[in-house]
Parts: structure tokens; sequence; C-alpha cells
């Protein structure tokens, strides 16, 4: 019962907070090539509490230039009947995002967040749903985008819903596991100087997971 009414919640949300950015809207789309490595680590110190925290660094595969770094840290709440809540805080390492570009400058992000987490079994299926919210400070810069000056800036909201599956293709023992995973992550901006590019990314991924040992995955 909690879930349903979080999952309305959160729908409602959404449109409240979009529609009035729809108007006019231009797409502008672009597609990109990268890789991500990256580490996360959970830490569970009560029956209902524990913390994730991660740690990432993405390229492109263009010139294998960088792209972000971050580091990634939230605190997660059980709600009982699959699902969580959580609230964290994110440092992003913007550099331009264009493999192409002349400049090095790296540019802060701050980027706190609140997210709900759902996670159903659908017979050997794991089935994960994401939804979550959060707001982007952006380090300020001179007109020339060529140096760092003092301060940050609001600059927009981000709604994002991700689904996931898992499958387990190859059982070792009763806590590891060669698992398939298939997902889907749509991304909204939601602010006033949202116009163009409402929606923001899809993010589709495909891949596999082994558990060397029951508390380490690699994926």
């Amino acid at each position: 019962m909690l879930g349903h009414y979080v999952l309305r919640f959160l729908v409602g949300l959404l449109i409240v907070l979009a529609w009035p950015n729809t108007a006019g809207a231009q797409k502008q789309i672009e597609h990109q090539q990268l890789i991500w490595f990256g580490y996360s680590n959970t830490l569970q110190f009560h029956e209902h509490w524990w913390v994730v925290t991660e740690f990432q660094e993405r390229r492109f595969m263009q010139h294998f230039k960088p792209n972000q770094t971050l580091i990634r840290t939230h605190l997660h709440r059980n709600l009982g009947s699959g699902w969580d809540v959580a609230a964290g805080m994110c440092l992003f390492l913007q550099s331009p995002n264009d493999p192409e570009s002349t400049t090095s400058l790296v540019v802060p992000e701050l980027r706190p967040h609140l997210e709900f987490n759902l996670r159903q079994k659908l017979s050997a299926l794991t089935i994960d749903h994401r939804y979550k919210i959060e707001a982007r400070f952006f380090h300020h810069t001179d007109p020339a985008h060529t140096a760092l000056e003092e301060g940050y800036d609001f600059g927009n909201f981000r709604v994002r819903y991700r689904l996931q599956v898992a499958l387990p293709v190859v059982k070792f023992s009763a806590e590891r596991a060669l698992k398939l995973k298939v997902g889907d992550e749509i991304l909204f901006n939601i602010g006033h100087e949202v116009v163009h590019n409402f929606f923001d990314q899809n993010r589709l991924s495909a891949g596999v997971s082994v558990d060397i040992l029951p508390d380490l995955t690699f994926e």
C-alpha cells in the first residue's frame, strides 16, 4: 500500500513540474559513445539502514578523452514491501562535453538528490525501479568558459526513472550467480531556464554481472 501511494506521488510530481516547460520545446539530439569505470560500496549498519558510496570515471571512446569524474554517497532507509528511500550528494568534475574540444577546463557540479527504489521478484527475474529527482548546482566560470570563478549557481532539477531487469543464467551457489542485466533510464530537465531540452537523455544498457564472492560483484 505504501509503495502505491509513493508511486502516485512521484508520477504526479513529474507531471506538475514538467507541464509548464513543454510548450514550444524543440529537441536537440546528440549521440555519444562513452566508457564508464566505476566502483560501488554498500555498507549496511542496521537492518533498515545502509550507505552506498560510488566512484566513477567516464571517458569518451573517441580519443579516450575524460568526460566526467564523480563521487556519490547516499543513505538508504528500508520502507518495506520492496521499497526503500534514499537521499544523498554527488560531486561531479565535468570536463568539456565534446571529445574534439581544445579546452581542458574542469567544472565542478554539486548534485543533491532524493530517490525511491522498488525491487520486485518475478520467478527468477529481479525487476528494479528507481524514481529519482536531483538538483544541479554548477560552479561559476568566466564568460569565456576558460577559468573558474567563486561560487555556484543553481541550474535545474532533473527527474529520472530507471527500469532494470536481472536474470541469473548460471548459479554457482545460493548467493553467487552469473546474471544478464538489461535496463533503460529516461531523464527530464525541469526549470525556468529549460526551454529546448526538456528531454535530457535516454540511457539503454545491457550487460552481465558475476558474483565473485557473496559480497563482491564484477559487472
